[in-house]
């Protein structure tokens, strides 16, 4: 698996009526970003061009800085009126600031506030608008190939063809950027469709000479290990004057690593990108040692590119910045084995200073989802608790207890609900999750009426104890895996959390108890005991690192854009 690259986003700044500072002239603004440390401290990452002599600058100079879902990132913009040439900013006339969050500003694309000054009153009628882009080359290329004839270099059986896509970088070593699935005991392969990115590719230049390798391993019974079949897709480095070629090898695997050359063909993207399936394009495995050997060679095999198409394929961002919100549903667990709010023993006292391990990872997952719902309302319910006034257990009650409207506003709203629903319930059992799942995943069900990539649904649940409708929660899951939904389990206090983990299936799919399989992989769960001494944002870095990836896949696997449809843009452009 290769690794996750960093997502990088660009920030455009612009100011509007600038407080004046200058007698005789306009102001010489600068803006500079400061980013908030986990250690509590700011610290500068860049500044903009000074402008000369005006009160609406529009910043040249964008600030270029690594986006992390699973993190709040605080940042604060301030200006400055700039009336000398030293880098200290202490004897420039302020013009005013604004504290944010990254997510705040990749949510809305681009912010408009109010510039405050230090004593927080406005800075006169000056706004400072950010403008957030990813930086990306989101085209990705889809292929579908096939070989025929291939040389056969077994003496029992036939080879296991499989291929292998690598590119040169510029200082002439060879990355792979992707391989294929085995076609077993087969000269005659024909490989499922797959993608690579245009910029693994050939650094999305179409002319870049492109080399593909095949190969060809050895069956089991002759090299007693499971094998594979490769063909390299290679992109060369070039001098200005001079192209290096890349070529495609085809080999016959050996245990031993003395892989036998079947045949190498060169291309160029520009060439591939020309395939169809009414027209597909073939190359010929050429083996320059058997042609030098063999008057009457022709070559190795014959590689067919059947079809290959250049794609937009959608970012995380792309759906957020496209207009797409995260619904942020909490359920928490009121059960008995929880212990007496009231005694210090229990998972639900709310310490002197006002915490306990539920309100923690409220505070910790919630103050990262809510930049990415515009109204900041959240359904919070709970489960487990015996509620008055007729003392039902109930699995789905609302902490305001307005089953009509069970939104909170805002995280601290989730808090107040939780402090006030607490004394009014006792705790109980069983510990049944499926009431829950199923309740958002309704909301889910009725987003998915929808033709964009609109709404997506991330459920908290955070709970105490062992299980007891496993066997319903697992059909609860596997149904929500179809829809637009994500589940994150905190476990709090001591107890075994086995079933957690089985739920969380990292292992393999999650099948419900009639054997059907989940689709995607939605559940991420976490104890909270691993995060007690760590810093505050380690809890939430750990359960929403996935997030970003879930919904990707879900909205790519049904083919929904955003709202706002993206726009191809190649890096550096």
């Amino acid at each position: 698996m290769a690794a996750q690259c960093v997502t990088k986003v660009e920030l455009t700044i612009s100011c509007s009526s600038l407080l004046d500072k200058d007698v005789g002239s306009k102001s010489d603004p600068l803006c500079v970003l400061l980013q908030h440390t986990s250690g509590q401290q700011w610290y500068e990452v860049d500044r903009t061009e000074r402008i000369k002599n005006c009160l609406d600058p529009k910043f040249s100079k964008r600030f270029l800085i690594d986006y992390y879902f699973e993190l709040v990132q605080k940042l604060k913009f301030g200006v400055y009126d700039i009336d000398n040439a030293t880098v200290e900013l202490s004897d420039d006339d302020f013009l005013g600031e604004l504290e944010c969050t990254l997510g705040q500003i990749v949510s809305s694309k681009t912010l408009t506030r109010p510039l405050m000054l230090k004593n927080g009153k406005p800075a006169g009628k000056g706004k400072i608008t950010i403008t957030a882009e990813e930086v990306k080359d989101n085209r990705v290329v889809i292929f579908e190939m096939e070989a025929r004839k291939l040389d056969n270099k077994d003496f029992f059986g036939k080879s296991d063809p499989y291929l292998e896509f690598h590119k040169q970088t510029s200082e002439g070593n060879w990355v792979m950027v992707h391989r294929t699935e085995v076609i077993k005991n087969n000269l005659n392969p024909v490989w499922r469709p797959f993608k690579i990115s245009l910029n693994s590719l050939c650094y999305g230049d179409m002319d870049k000479t492109i080399k593909v390798s095949a190969l060809i391993l050895h069956p089991p019974d002759i090299m007693g290990k499971v094998q594979e079949f490769l063909i390299a897709f290679c992109e060369a480095g070039r001098t200005k004057t001079v192209a290096v070629m890349n070529k495609v090898e085809c080999y016959d695997y050996d245990s031993d690593g003395s892989h036998d050359l079947i045949g190498i063909f060169q291309t160029t993207m520009a060439k591939l990108k020309e395939a169809s399936r009414q027209s597909p394009i073939e190359y010929e495995c050429i083996n320059e040692k058997k042609k030098q050997k063999k008057k009457s060679y022709k070559n190795s095999g014959i590689i067919s590119i059947k079809h290959c198409e250049i794609i937009i394929e959608c970012t995380f961002l792309d759906y957020i910045m496209g207009g797409c919100q995260l619904n942020f549903t909490v359920g928490i667990d009121f059960t008995g084995s929880n212990g007496d709010p009231r005694s210090p023993d229990s998972l639900h006292y709310i310490s002197p200073n006002g915490v306990n391990e539920y309100l923690t990872a409220i505070w910790s997952v919630g103050m990262v989802i809510q930049d990415y719902d515009a109204d900041k309302m959240f359904p919070a319910f709970g489960f487990g608790a015996q509620i008055p006034p007729s003392w039902q257990v109930s699995h789905e009650f609302p902490l305001n207890f307005n089953p009509s409207n069970p939104f909170c506003s805002g995280i601290q709203g989730i808090v107040d609900a939780y402090r006030v629903c607490l004394p009014q319930v006792r705790l109980y059992g069983p510990t049944n999750f499926s009431p829950i799942i199923n309740h958002v995943a309704r909301f889910a069900a009725a987003a998915t009426q929808q033709q964009t990539a609109s709404n997506y649904f991330v459920l908290l649940i955070i709970t105490d104890g062992v299980i007891t409708d496993l066997d319903e929660t697992r059909s609860a899951i596997v149904n929500a895996a179809k829809l637009p939904m994500s589940i994150i389990i905190v476990g709090v206090g001591g107890a075994d959390f086995s079933a957690m983990e089985f739920l969380d299936s990292d292992s393999g799919a999650l099948r419900s108890l009639s054997g059907e399989a989940a689709m995607r992989d939605i559940v991420q769960f976490v104890p909270f005991r691993q995060f007690q001494n760590a810093p505050k944002e380690a809890l939430a870095q750990s359960v929403l690192a996935e997030v970003p990836q879930q919904v990707v896949n879900y909205f790519s696997t049904f083919k929904l854009q955003p709202p706002k449809k993206p726009e191809a843009k190649p890096e550096g452009s």
